[in-house]
């Protein structure tokens, strides 16, 4: 998984990019999972205020 991470910021140090934790409420069961993500900094914002479905 790591590969993936670097592969997909390529060019960026770790200061350019954040891990993100959100916590999702499923509609079926109404219990909240958690979905974690590397997130460029400029798109924090972005990723926060994106419903799930």
């Amino acid at each position: 998984m790591a590969k993936k991470v670097v592969a997909a910021f390529k060019g960026a140090t770790a200061k350019d990019i954040t891990k993100v934790i959100k916590m999702v409420k499923s509609p079926k069961t109404g219990a909240y999972t958690f979905k974690e993500t590397m997130v460029p900094n400029e798109k924090i914002k972005d990723f926060l205020a994106a419903k799930e479905n």
